[in-house]
């Protein structure tokens, strides 16, 4: 028995080092089926086994507690006497809010050498030297504070905490309120708006900060005014349907489609279908206007409504239904959700001009499983016969995007663009915009173009606290002006001081972007498509990319954003700045950027989607067009 017990405990044994054995190999292999507490990794602050808390007043001094909307930017030193901070690997510490005596959050502070503070000049040689890693700053956004939200209502102490493990392995911690900041507090207090957007949820805060004498420390106070579903804003005012009588009319247009497939295509039919613009411009201008050269006999048919949003009338559908069923192309120029349940008949044409120019950020279905990205089984834009791109570079990518094959992606170049290369309507334009805003041509002009943040249009939103308009206003107003042009769907306005009312002017509502780059000195944007038209001028680009690491995580692009973009990165407003005042452009990036994404340079992109879409032999029309 004894010795059967001994055979069990080894085959045991071995067990065990053998399971030990295949999760290390898992591990190795980038098989993560196992339990990540067998091989949990300690950082230098948690093997400590002996602990010194709050045993002496730590050294501390604030040099800078400034706030832009709702970011403060936050910097200064602190240490603990007689613990010198030689190494930065030793020290962290930690900005705390503690709500109603607990502690809330802990934001940690990036260390930094003390020399490099403001504060440093109260400090000696000896002081300075020994307490290298004394330093720390951090921008706190507190609308983004708990994951992309704001903080949430209550009322707030902040506390500075400090920990230095020493060479005997023992950790010294101390927390201490942050001192008299006072004089940082123009009036005693200070306030912001926070916002936060969603699909399913809008919320606005006031966050008020005071100086706590008592306390000696900053009290926060954030107070939520409004809390709404988005979807309760849509009222039907006339201009929506009920969604019980927007799913009726959606059905009769797809029966009364089918139905109208028994009568015969048209050969000289056109569509322009759109639900993002009310008039023949962009890619639709361009094109309508090469197949008006032609001199054909062609029918041309419109269907154009500013949003999604606008309300089809059963009529509208139903004549949709039969001219969509019976012409021989269709053109549409960004997502159109009517058109994507339909079987396209055969020798019919879907062809999608989409709106933007190139690939970057990844989209449609290059985003399956990603937040805001479609389901693998949607419908959406997988039934385009077409799709035109600028070069052969990126069809690989829209082809995935669209979920359609790269044989039905053409490279003939976008039809918008062949703007850049008309010399005569060039001058017009700017002729006209000059007589319209003659302030433009007073100062060099910055235009500053991002596109949205949030998962899709229901959520779309900019942040513009991460913009410091006074700075900008103050470094730059003598020889500039700074234009916004912000994407449509962005839902929270632009809240411009009115004390610089004559550097900031708000353009969003200005239809045509390329219009506006013609009298544009310098692009501001950041994973906008924009930058492509751009490029076509030659002229300076800034990529204002604040939350770079957070979009790559979350949305991603079909480069690497860091070697992709033919401009400089700046993260801040002081980075924009100092790009701006030193002409630090990056210009060696464009000309191989332009190379890359344009095959061609000759405006003459219209010509080809005509050539290659409407006359096209048909027997042509399935060929391999690489």
């Amino acid at each position: 028995m004894r010795r059967k017990r001994g055979t069990n405990v080894k085959k045991l044994a071995r067990k065990i080092k053998n399971r030990v054995f295949r999760k290390r190999q898992q591990r190795q292999h980038g098989d993560y089926d196992y339990d990540p507490k067998d091989y949990k990794v300690y950082s230098l602050f948690d093997r400590t086994k002996v602990v010194k808390e709050n045993e002496r007043v730590p050294v501390r001094k604030i040099s800078n507690f400034s706030w832009n909307g709702s970011i403060l930017n936050l910097s200064g030193y602190m240490y603990i006497q007689g613990l010198p901070l030689l190494k930065e690997d030793q020290v962290r510490k930690r900005l705390l809010l503690v709500n109603n005596g607990y502690l809330f959050k802990a934001v940690s502070l990036r260390d930094c050498p003390v020399n490099k503070t403001a504060a440093a000049g109260d400090l000696n040689g000896t002081v300075l030297n020994q307490y290298k890693w004394a330093g720390f700053e951090q921008q706190i956004n507190f609308s983004k504070l708990v994951k992309d939200k704001p903080l949430p209502a209550g009322e707030y102490k902040l506390f500075l905490e400090i920990e230095v493990v020493d060479d005997q392995n023992v950790k010294h911690q101390e927390v201490h309120t942050v001192g008299n900041v006072s004089n940082f507090l123009k009036n005693d207090v200070y306030s912001a708006k926070m916002e936060f957007h969603s699909a399913k949820k809008q919320m606005k805060f006031n966050l008020i900060v005071t100086y706590d004498e008592t306390e000696k420390t900053i009290n926060l106070s954030s107070n939520k005014l409004q809390e709404i579903d988005p979807a309760l804003l849509e009222m039907d005012t006339g201009k929506e349907a009920s969604r019980l009588k927007r799913k009726l009319n959606t059905s009769l247009f797809k029966a009364a489609y089918v139905f109208c497939n028994i009568f015969p295509i048209k050969s000289n039919k056109i569509v322009f279908a759109s639900d993002s613009r009310v008039d023949m411009s962009g890619n639709f201008e361009f094109v309508y206007e090469e197949l008006l050269k032609r001199d054909d006999d062609f029918d041309f048919k419109f269907f154009l409504k500013g949003s999604i949003r606008d309300r089809k009338t059963l009529p509208e559908m139903l004549s949709m239904a039969y001219h969509f069923a019976t012409s021989k192309i269709i053109f549409i120029d960004d997502f159109y959700p009517l058109i994507y349940p339909l079987k396209i008949r055969k020798n019919a044409e879907l062809v999608q001009l989409w709106h933007a120019v190139g690939a970057f950020k990844t989209f449609g279905y290059s985003r399956i499983g990603l937040p805001g990205g479609p389901s693998p089984h949607s419908k959406n834009h997988k039934n385009y016969t077409k799709v035109i791109v600028s070069s052969e570079s990126i069809r690989k990518h829209y082809a995935e995007g669209f979920g359609v094959s790269i044989d039905n992606v053409i490279a003939t170049g976008v039809p918008r663009t062949d703007f850049f290369f008309d010399e005569t309507k060039k001058a017009l334009v700017k002729e006209r915009l000059y007589t319209e805003f003659p302030f433009l041509k007073d100062k060099k002009v910055i235009l500053f173009a991002p596109t949205f943040r949030g998962n899709g249009q229901q959520s779309a939103h900019y942040p513009f606290e991460v913009l410091n308009f006074e700075r900008l206003y103050h470094e730059l107003k003598d020889e500039y002006i700074f234009l916004f042009k912000i994407h449509p769907f962005v839902k929270n306005d632009i809240n411009i001081p009115y004390q610089f009312s004559d550097f900031f002017y708000d353009f969003s509502s200005f239809r045509e972007i390329n219009e506006l780059l013609l009298v544009t000195d310098i692009l501001v944007t950041d994973y906008s498509s924009v930058c492509f038209e751009y490029a076509l001028l030659n002229k300076p680009m800034i990529f204002f990319s604040y939350d770079v690491d957070d979009y790559i995580r979350k949305r991603d692009f079909y480069y690497d954003y860091f070697s992709f973009i033919p401009g400089p990165l700046a993260k801040t407003s002081e980075q924009m700045i100092s790009i701006i005042k030193n002409e630090d452009y990056n210009f060696e990036k464009i000309d191989s950027f332009v190379r890359y994404f344009f095959d061609d340079l000759d405006g003459k992109a219209s010509e080809r989607v005509v050539d290659q879409i409407v006359y096209l032999p048909e027997e042509d029309q399935t060929i391999d067009l690489k």
